[in-house]
């Protein structure tokens, strides 16, 4: 099977970092009406493309930040 991590580590650990803090002030209270909505769906997709370290975007354009 093909190795399908295409994140370096310093690049999985930032979009967790923006993934938590968009999450944080969805639901934190930072922000309120339909931005914090936009902040709570948008959190997601960083948080999620860090921890399995694989990014659909990076994969269309070609894209690696993991030099293997």
């Amino acid at each position: 099977m093909k190795n399908m991590v295409n994140e370096a580590s310093w690049d999985r650990i930032l979009r967790v970092v923006v993934g938590a803090v968009l999450l944080w002030m969805g639901w934190g209270g930072a922000v309120s009406g339909g931005l914090a909505w936009v902040f709570k769906v948008v959190g997601f997709i960083p948080l999620l493309t860090g921890l399995v370290g694989f990014c659909p975007a990076y994969a269309l354009l070609k894209i690696r930040t993991n030099k293997k």
